[in-house]
């Protein structure tokens, strides 16, 4: 018997949890959500 094929997401935010609006760029793995909270901290700077 073949194994059933998953879809959708498997990782989520590693702050979270949540699998939607994932930023994976740099090795982020962050919601947009989470990303808002922790950039400031993560060095991002927000410009106007």
């Amino acid at each position: 018997m073949k194994p059933k094929k998953q879809f959708g997401r498997k990782i989520g935010c590693r702050n979270c949890g949540r699998k939607r609006g994932m930023i994976r760029r740099y090795g982020l793995r962050l919601c947009r959500q989470c990303f808002r909270d922790l950039a400031p901290d993560l060095g991002f700077k927000k410009y106007s």
